[in-house]
């Protein structure tokens, strides 16, 4: 049906609005989370994330098999993957290999028959990473993201809560109807 992409800066409200455009859905809603609480400053962003989502939502956390946590769902399940930055960043640490997997992600993605909204991060637009770690995840997650936006419906770039289209009619299934 869709997938919608939201890229954006750290904090720049795409969660927000991910969650904003799936409490249109009259079907059912799953929340895959790809977070871990690794200290109490990641847990409280959890806790907070949880507040803000419908208590009717599934919450699937899942931190690194996200094609097998969206193949599990429901045909008519809106599906709020948040985020892919996280993602990107456990399965690296784990020494799989991420981009074929995301291409399978993305593609499953945009085959499903209710929509999925992505969350993800632009980590390319600061300040070149000092060490070749950074370099090579900055590089990683952007592929990742190409590949996403390439499969999407509707995307957009997120600034200060504001959708910027990335697409030329932004205008989210979920909008529509």
């Amino acid at each position: 049906m869709s997938l919608v992409v939201l890229l954006g800066g750290a904090r720049a409200g795409k969660s927000a609005l991910a969650v904003s455009l799936a409490q249109r859905w009259s079907g059912p809603v799953a929340y895959i989370a790809t977070a871990e609480a690794g200290d109490d400053e990641m847990a409280r962003r959890i806790e907070q994330h949880r507040a803000e989502r419908s208590q009717s939502w599934t919450t699937i956390e899942e931190p690194f098999a996200l094609r097998d946590a969206l193949s599990a769902l429901g045909a008519d399940t809106l599906a709020v993957v948040d985020c892919l930055t996280l993602w990107v960043a456990n399965v690296l640490t784990h020494g799989d290999a991420v981009l074929a997997e995301a291409e399978a992600v993305a593609e499953l993605a945009a085959a499903r028959a209710a929509p999925v909204i992505v969350v993800t991060n632009e980590v390319g637009l600061g300040v070149v990473p000092a060490s070749a770690l950074g370099r090579d995840y900055r590089d990683v997650l952007g592929t990742v993201n190409a590949a996403f936006v390439s499969r999407a419906t509707d995307a957009a770039f997120v600034v200060a809560g504001r959708p910027l289209a990335l697409s030329p009619a932004w205008q989210p299934e979920v909008f529509r109807g």
